[in-house]
């Protein structure tokens, strides 16, 4: 099947540059494309890979938190700790 797409023409130097870059015809580069995309939203997504990137996200830095839990709640709740 062929197809026609628009592209700005920023969108499609990129798509030159990195087929160019790939050794490949833009048209294979884009076939490339197109069959990971629809392989990827083929894919169900389970709950982990839906907030992988938020993991970690707004770390502390303190990695010794869940051992201390007790103490750092008992210090937040004492009066003029805040």
């Amino acid at each position: 099947m062929a197809i026609s797409v628009r592209l700005d023409p920023g969108l499609k130097a990129v798509l030159r540059r990195r087929s160019s870059a790939r050794d490949l015809p833009v048209s294979a580069f884009v076939r490339e494309a197109i069959s990971e995309k629809l392989e990827r939203e083929g894919q169900e997504a389970d709950p982990y890979a839906v907030g992988e990137p938020l993991f970690g996200r707004y770390s502390s830095g303190e990695t010794d938190r869940s051992e201390r839990r007790k103490q750092i709640l008992c210090n937040r709740s004492a009066p003029g700790s805040g």
